[in-house]
């Protein structure tokens, strides 16, 4: 069994970000800035956006942090948008999601300049790399596929199992399994809540990509022998032996999991590293115009 090291990768694209950054203002050229909203005073938020700002300085670009409260507007919110897709020194921006209940999501998203939308929420994003036009990428699929690519794990014509069919991990990272790329090339299946005989199309899996949300859900007797696992699940479970109270949790029970897989990513330091490293490299993309001119 070998670990995937999220955290070891990510530190290595980052390092090479920064070195094109430097390259980049060495020739006089922009400084990549990356714009984030955060609404709320969310926990798991604030700790993501608090990550996304310190990649930032890591990787030698700018970031704006402009921070609105859980009762803000949805029109205000609207109008903030706006002028992020007008400010021409902002390359790329997010909105951190969950937003509050009043603020319909899907509507900020499409709000958004797809030529911005360094999240890759977009439906333009969406739709071009659903047929495999350049786009910016989501971020936790994209960094999945860079996983993939830098451990050499051969997917061409493997069975991908993934769970879960969320906008944002589910349904992009199936989409990206079986595209004619490498990483790609796979036999793809998506199993979500309604899917009957679960454990046994787990248990045909060479690759399963656990993005359910549901803390140790996969268990030994869901997988064959020589399986890759990649674990997106992080949930939030409390935990008295912790100073913070909790403890991040995967969707694989990895103590039971890990001795029968081949490859396995653990929570935390697997994907999630993964996820904020895409973010980093989109807004790369975005501030050289590589993709929308």
């Amino acid at each position: 069994m070998q670990l995937i090291d999220g955290k070891a990768v990510a530190a290595k694209i980052k390092e090479e970000i920064a070195k094109e950054v430097q390259a980049i203002k060495a020739e006089g050229g922009k400084t990549p800035h990356l714009a984030a909203i955060l609404v709320g005073h969310d926990g798991g938020s604030e700790t993501y956006v608090a990550h996304k700002v310190k990649a930032c300085a890591e990787c030698g670009f700018k970031s704006t942090l402009i921070r609105l409260e859980s009762d803000v507007t949805e029109a205000e919110l609207l109008s903030k948008v706006e002028e992020l897709n007008q400010d021409a020194d902002v390359d790329g921006f997010i909105v951190q999601l969950p937003l509050p209940k009043h603020i319909d999501e899907q509507k900020v998203i499409e709000a958004i300049d797809y030529r911005k939308d360094v999240d890759g929420f977009h439906p333009i994003n969406v739709g071009r790399m659903s047929i495999g036009l350049p786009c910016f990428v989501s971020a936790t699929p994209a960094g999945i596929m860079d996983l993939l690519a830098h451990y050499n794990i051969e997917t061409k014509g493997k069975h991908c199992v993934v769970l879960g069919r969320s906008n944002i991990v589910g349904k992009p990272v199936a989409t990206l399994m079986m595209q004619k790329s490498n990483p790609g090339n796979a036999t793809v299946t998506v199993c979500h809540s309604a899917s009957e005989n679960l454990k046994d199309i787990t248990r045909q899996a060479d690759i399963l990509i656990a993005a359910l949300g549901v803390p140790e859900f996969v268990t030994a007797d869901m997988v064959k022998d020589g399986v890759t696992v990649i674990d997106v699940g992080t949930t939030r479970v409390p935990n008295a032996n912790t100073k913070s109270g909790f403890k991040l949790t995967g969707d694989v029970k990895f103590d039971e999991v890990a001795p029968k897989c081949s490859y396995i990513t653990p929570v935390p330091g697997g994907v999630g590293p993964m996820t904020i490293c895409s973010l980093m490299k989109n807004t790369l993309l975005a501030g050289k115009k590589s993709i929308y001119k």
